[in-house]
C-alpha cells in the first residue's frame, strides 16, 4: 500500500535535519582538496554499500552485520585518494581525546577506540598544489573538520567536494533531506566526483530533475531528459580515471545493522538516478547509511525499511544535483560550472 505523499524537506534541507547529526568540513583551496565529517551526537548504527570498481575505504568490513562493532563514532568522506584515508586519523584523535569510542577493555589507562569508517575520492590531478612530500594535509584537515561540526555547512566547492569534478562540470558537496507525513526523517550528503554526467546531453537539465522540490537546484523541470544509448553528454573522457562519488544517508528511525545495510543498498539507486553512467570500473562509489535511533521502529519493520530506502534514494539524487548546482570555481582558477551553462 502506497503512503500518501505529504513529505517535505526539513528546515535546513540538509542531512543535519536528522536529529543527532552534525557535519564539519575543512578544505585547502590552494591544494583543491578537503574533508567532510558526519558526526553523530552519540554512537550510531552504520552500514555501507560499495558499488564502484575502484573503492578506497577504511573500516568498511567492520560494518558487516555479523561483526562485533554495531555502531560508529563518525563517518569521514575525503579527497586525496589513498592519502585522504588519513583524515580519519585526525578524527580518531579528536574523538579519543574526548573519551568517545568503543571501549573493549574499559580499564584505567586504556584509551577507547573510535570507530570511523571512511571513503575517499580521487582529486590528485586537478591542478592544485599536491607537493606535500611526507606531510599530506589530511590528518590536519580531519581534525579541523570534526572540530567545526555544526548543524549548518556549505554546499558546492567545500569539504570533500572541494577538488571534485562531476563529469566535465565542477563537482562538490551536496545535501538534502525529507520528512514524511508521519515524521520519519531521511537525509543525504554526497561528494560528487563522478565519471558520468549529472545533466542530460545537450542542455542543463539535471538527471535528478523528477525528484526536485521547490526549485532547489534551478527548477528547470524534466524537459529534455533523453539520451541515445551511448550519448553520455558531459561525462569525462574514456581514459579519465579521476573519479568516485561517496555519500552518506541517514535516518532518525532505529535500525539494526542489517536494516541499515538494506537502506544503503537502496540508496545507491539515487546515484543511478542522478549520474550517468555510474559504478564504472574506475569509479569508487560508496554509500554509508546511519541511524541515530531517535525514533522507534514501527511495527511494520520491513515496510518501514523499504520506505526509508526509497526516500534515501530520492534524497540522495537531489543531493547530487544540489552539489553541482552550488559548485563554484576555485579561487583564481577556471573550472566549468553548471551555472555557466547556456540555457
Amino acid at each position: 500500500m502506497a503512503m500518501p505523499s505529504h513529505a517535505r524537506p526539513g528546515a535546513r534541507n540538509l542531512i543535519t535535519d536528522i536529529l543527532g547529526l552534525k557535519v564539519g568540513q575543512a578544505q585547502q583551496m590552494d591544494r583543491r582538496t578537503g574533508v567532510t565529517v558526519i558526526l553523530p551526537d552519540e554512537r550510531a548504527v552504520c552500514a555501507c554499500d560499495v558499488r564502484g570498481g575502484a573503492p578506497g575505504t577504511r573500516e568498511a568490513d567492520a560494518l558487516s552485520p555479523e561483526n562485533l562493532v554495531e555502531a560508529v563514532d563518525a563517518v569521514v568522506l575525503s579527497g586525496g585518494s589513498v592519502y585522504g584515508l588519513a583524515a580519519a586519523d585526525g578524527v580518531a584523535a579528536w574523538l579519543g581525546a574526548r573519551g568517545r569510542g568503543y571501549g573493549l577493555a574499559n580499564a584505567p589507562g586504556v584509551p577507547v577506540s573510535p570507530v570511523i569508517p571512511a571513503a575517499i575520492l580521487f582529486d590528485l590531478a586537478n591542478g592544485g598544489d599536491k607537493a606535500w612530500g611526507e606531510d599530506p594535509p589530511y590528518r590536519a584537515l580531519g581534525l579541523a573538520a570534526v572540530a567545526s561540526a555544526a548543524e549548518t555547512f556549505d554546499l558546492g566547492t567545500a569539504g570533500a567536494g572541494c577538488g571534485a569534478m562531476a563529469g566535465s562540470l565542477k563537482g562538490g558537496v551536496g545535501s538534502a533531506s525529507i520528512v514524511a507525513a508521519d515524521g520519519i526523517a531521511v537525509g543525504a550528503l554526497v561528494a560528487v566526483n563522478s565519471w558520468g554526467s549529472v545533466t542530460a546531453p545537450g542542455g542543463r537539465t539535471f538527471w535528478a530533475a523528477p525528484y526536485e522540490i521547490d526549485g532547489e537546484f534551478g527548477g528547470l523541470g524534466s524537459a529534455g531528459l533523453a539520451a541515445a544509448p551511448e550519448d553520455w553528454g558531459r561525462a569525462k573522457t574514456a581514459g579519465d580515471a579521476r573519479n568516485t562519488t561517496v555519500a552518506c544517508v541517514a535516518t532518525d528511525v532505529a535500525l539494526t545493522p542489517a536494516q541499515a545495510k538494506r537502506v544503503a543498498i537502496m540508496a545507491q539507486d539515487g546515484l543511478a538516478r542522478a549520474i550517468r553512467p555510474i559504478h564504472a570500473p574506475f569509479d569508487g562509489d560508496v554509500v554509508f547509511a546511519i541511524s541515530t535511533s531517535r525514533r522507534p521502529m514501527p511495527e511494520a519493520a520491513d515496510y518501514t525499511v523499504a520506505r526509508i530506502g526509497a526516500l534515501a534514494a530520492d534524497t540522495l539524487a537531489r543531493a547530487v544535483a544540489r552539489a553541482v548546482f552550488e559548485a563554484t570555481p576555485w579561487p583564481s582558477a577556471e573550472a566549468p560550472c553548471w551555472r555557466d551553462l547556456r540555457a
